[in-house]
């Protein structure tokens, strides 16, 4: 007995035929658009793989025309007092690690480490023509000497307490701001709030030489954090677009039923609201961190004065400046800076998640 999906022209066996090529042609179409995305990420990350790779080498490593991409350092033999370096030898034998011991222009000898006698092997040859023996080996006295040559623990502490002050004065000022514009009508509110967006369209540099001459010719703050952290307390526009649209994403029956209970403004925002909207909250968070972390522009007007403050950004900078260029040096420094990047990788999610709270990727 033939079913209907054996004949050839059965509208089922014809879907069925059909959807094969499609289900194909969209497992190709995601897997090459995985694939065009990792390459991206390869792209973008190295040049910091790089960085940190040279940041744990060695200045004789940079200056070995023959030394590997990794933190590596020459293997070498002790001999009757003396040190020779190791090298990859052909011979009859096969690939074999000797110690150069005498050098000539045609001829070379070496000595085997594993040969208890250490007898002499000549080789015929140029050396030039030889690689050299490396094991991995990661400096850290790159790290060392920064940790020695500046007051490190000075210059964190300095930066969380930049840090802590800034992150309290724009998340009160932002949320307040931001649950005025969600939850209360006011008169021409919403030109207010469009007058706030368009502020994220002026340059910074606009403002710059305006808010210097103020905060240096009328307030005397020059030398102080004063100038890094006032306006903070005034709110941020980009964060406060996030938590309006968070904000307004939220049902109203909940805040209904505590303003029934007697909730006034603030109880219903700090216990009804905030609640619900951690992860933009914490977003907020983490991305003022990164400004603050990364700051060197302000800090050089404003504080670069004040030797007795000195944030770790502007120290790095200030190091690189007023030494002689060392490309070890400079990776490690740099190296330190990536931290808030890796802090940020590990709390991608919340990211992803304000994201879809806020109604970014709402249509």
């Amino acid at each position: 007995m033939i079913s209907n999906l054996d004949r050839p022209n059965h509208p089922a066996a014809v879907t069925q035929k059909n959807s094969r090529p499609t289900e194909l042609g969209h497992f190709l179409s995601a897997g090459s658009y995985d694939l065009f995305v990792w390459i991206l990420l390869l792209i973008y990350l190295l040049p910091v793989a790089y960085m940190v790779v040279l940041a744990f080498k060695s200045d004789a490593q940079l200056e070995d025309k023959h030394a590997p991409w990794y933190p590596a350092k020459r293997v070498t033999y002790t001999y009757q007092g003396q040190v020779f370096d190791m090298y990859h030898v052909p011979t009859q034998s096969g690939i074999r690690r000797l110690a150069l011991a005498i050098t000539d222009v045609k001829s070379s000898q070496f000595i085997d480490p594993l040969d208890s006698e250490a007898r002499v092997i000549n080789w015929n040859g140029d050396i030039d023509s030889l690689e050299p023996y490396y094991e991995l080996s990661l400096t850290w006295e790159n790290f060392t000497r920064q940790f020695s040559e500046r007051p490190f623990p000075k210059m964190i502490g300095d930066t969380l307490l930049l840090v802590v002050i800034s992150e309290i004065g724009v998340l009160i000022s932002s949320i307040l701001v931001g649950y005025g514009f969600a939850r209360f009508r006011l008169p021409g509110g919403d030109l207010l709030f469009y007058v706030l967006i368009a502020t994220i369209l002026v340059p910074e540099k606009v403002t710059l030489i305006p808010t210097f001459f103020i905060y240096v010719n009328f307030f005397h703050w020059h030398g102080t954090i004063y100038p890094l952290i006032v306006s903070l307390f005034f709110g941020n526009a980009v964060f406060i677009f996030l938590l309006r649209q968070n904000f307004k994403s939220l049902p109203l029956d909940l805040e209904e039923a505590a303003m029934l209970d007697g909730a006034g403004t603030l109880r219903r925002l700090f216990s009804v609201v905030l609640p619900q909207s951690w992860p933009v909250v914490v977003t907020i968070t983490l991305l003022q961190f990164f400004y603050t972390w990364n700051e060197t522009r302000l800090v050089t007007l404003y504080v670069g004065p004040n030797p007795n403050f000195v944030p770790i950004s502007y120290a790095v900078q200030m190091y690189a400046s007023l030494r002689p260029i060392e490309n070890a040096i400079e990776a490690a420094n740099l190296v330190l800076l990536i931290i808030p990047v890796i802090f940020l990788m590990l709390s991608q999610r919340f990211f992803m998640r304000s994201m879809v709270i806020t109604g970014m990727e709402k249509k």
